[in-house]
């Protein structure tokens, strides 16, 4: 099949009023798609974002906006810096959206209505418009005005509680699981919103939250605790609840390998062991009763793993018996993987501020169009003139107005050569 030229995405605008993690990833993916991202950022510093993570340590840089945080979830964007206070920024914004698709936007519930830019207004001005909200737990309910992160949504979603020792604390998942496929999710939900808006004309409404994603990845246990009574599912620290063998288990050299064992691959597990015996064990002889019985599988498989030198020859032996299993690898080891390099999932930036360095690659490929090498993104306000002179009909001495009055703000180094530079704020 003949390589596209261009993304699937190009000739569609979105207007991104979002920040921290969720939104920025959908709209992140709709920016590598092809869509023209605008993204409207919050006077005077912007995404919250980019005060985290790494930033330059070139005392030229030392005011710059930039951070490996921000150019992780927003590349591929365009920055206009407005002061959403100010009523001229809001009429600006009224004013640019009929010439917008999509806007994404992950204020708490009510903020947008606050600001006179909810859906019911937008609606009127541009009926075609896809309108995506992505909050904590919802736009209605009685936790739609609760505040959060990934992490409140990981307690209320009952994901929390099942993490852990048996007989220790709950423990946080410390990566944005939850914001990640949020993320994901309201990406896809707007691609579908697009495709229906091309066969019907009809632009819509989306809401998304990471307290129903994270509700969603559980995979079993909610029609056992609907049918079952007195069923509560428990901790199980490094072991799948539901045996099999499967979990995490310590080798011989100290390291640890993951195994999945399904009911159906029970006997090549037997084989993979040489325990033929363990065939007419009565403790393990179904999947229920071998996982009433999984803390003496665990013990015979770390005994078998006992006697490998190594976890890489213990690997070898499983995979001959087409057992699905892995190194527990550090962060920095999956980085150096040579599949996740070859596959780009492992993905190279090299930004003039921050230098160079690594971010997660996207989670999907396409046969006939593939991602740019090359990613950039944007200073604070960067692209404040070329937005508002092509989307809002502004004049240059129009946008001069705007920044003398502290409706648009800028990095400080955008500012004219003229201007103060070490006693200014990064955004004025």
């Amino acid at each position: 099949m003949p390589q596209i030229k261009t993304p699937m995405l190009t000739g569609f605008r979105v207007l991104d009023i979002t920040q921290i993690v969720a939104g920025p990833t959908c709209t992140r993916i709709l920016a590598e798609m092809g869509a023209e991202v605008v993204k409207l950022e919050l006077a005077p510093f912007g995404d919250r974002t980019r005060v985290g993570g790494l930033r330059s340590q070139k005392p030229e840089h030392k005011r710059c906006s930039q951070s490996t945080y921000f150019v992780q979830h927003n590349h591929s964007k365009k920055s206009l810096a407005l002061n959403l206070k100010s009523e001229k920024a809001r009429e600006l914004v009224l004013r640019m959206i009929t010439q917008f698709d999509v806007l994404v936007e992950n204020f708490s519930p009510g903020v947008m209505d606050r600001f006179g830019l909810g859906y019911e207004v937008l609606k009127t001005i541009n009926p075609r418009l896809v309108m995506c909200s992505i909050s904590l737990a919802g736009q209605q309910g009685i936790l739609a005005n609760k505040p959060g992160y990934d992490y409140v949504a990981q307690a209320y979603a009952g994901v929390t509680d099942l993490i852990g020792e048996a007989a220790g604390n709950p423990a946080l998942i410390t990566m944005a699981i939850g914001d990640a496929s949020t993320g994901v999710a309201a990406a896809m939900a707007v691609g579908f919103a697009l495709l229906h808006r091309e066969r019907t004309g009809e632009g819509q409404y989306i809401e998304t939250s990471l307290l129903d994603t994270y509700f969603n990845m559980h995979e079993v246990a909610i029609p056992r605790l609907s049918l079952r009574k007195g069923y509560e599912p428990t901790r199980t620290g490094s072991q799948h609840p539901d045996g099999g063998p499967t979990g995490i288990f310590r080798c011989a050299d100290g390291t640890y390998l993951t195994l999945a064992t399904l009911p159906h691959q029970w006997e090549q597990f037997v084989s993979a062991l040489g325990r033929d015996d363990l065939l007419t064990d009565p403790r393990f002889a179904t999947a229920a009763l071998r996982r009433d019985n999984n803390a003496q599988l665990k013990e015979i498989l770390e005994s078998w793993l006992g006697t490998f030198p190594t976890r890489d020859a213990a690997i070898k032996a499983l995979e001959r018996e087409r057992i699905p299993c892995a190194p527990v690898l550090t962060l920095r080891e999956a980085m150096e993987h040579p599949h996740l390099r070859e596959r780009g999932v492992v993905r190279t930036v090299s930004d003039p501020y921050v230098g160079e360095f690594q971010i997660p690659g996207p989670p999907a490929r396409f046969s006939a169009w593939k991602y740019s090498s090359s990613l950039k993104a944007d200073l604070l306000g960067e692209h404040n003139e070329q937005v508002l002179q092509e989307f809002a009909g502004l004049g240059d001495d129009e946008i001069d107005a705007l920044y003398a009055e502290g409706v648009l703000v800028r990095d400080r180094l955008l500012e004219p050569e003229s201007a103060p530079t070490e006693d200014t704020a990064m955004a004025r």
